[in-house]
């Protein structure tokens, strides 16, 4: 019997594929589960419309990913954090707080796209590697500076 499965069955097939299997498998597991529907005629009709409006959308968001790659790759940016007298920050820089200023600054990333293998722990300039969807990369630099220390009142005569 040929189905159409609704979700990724293992060992079967993924979702959206027509499939050959057993009249008993189809009808006493796949479609008791909900995993797969009978391949009739208006229903292979259907699955085209799908996996046309599928490619559609999988064009566009390749060609949004790209403008994002072009536009990001090789950017330099600075951030202003919190450190110590040795250059080491109060906390650190994770992806989830790159993404955010990133996103500040226009950029549609999220933490997912970077490939760090330990969150910015010190000041300086460091090269953060990005993989987006659809296996496109891009480089950025970022410079990660000490905030300036506040002069309270009285503390001038330290600085002379």
């Amino acid at each position: 019997m040929k189905v159409i499965l609704s979700q990724d069955v293992p060992k079967v097939g993924k979702k959206n594929e027509v499939k050959e299997v057993s009249d008993g498998y189809a009808r006493n597991f796949l479609f008791q589960k909900g995993l797969a529907r009978p391949a009739t005629e208006a229903m292979l009709a259907q699955l085209e419309l799908i996996k046309t409006e599928l490619a559609q959308k999988a064009e566009a968001d390749l060609k949004a990913q790209e403008e994002v790659v072009t536009q990001i790759d090789g950017q330099e940016f600075e951030i202003i954090v919190k450190a110590d007298a040795s250059g080491q920050l109060y906390g650190s820089l994770t992806p989830l707080k790159i993404a955010k200023f990133l996103k500040e600054k226009g950029f549609e990333v999220t933490k997912n796209n970077f490939k760090m293998i330990e969150p910015i722990k010190a000041t300086g300039e460091h090269e953060i590697f990005l993989e987006m969807e659809h296996g496109l990369e891009a480089k950025i630099k970022l410079f990660v500076i000490e905030q300036p220390k506040e002069i309270g009142p009285g503390e001038e005569d330290d600085l002379i």
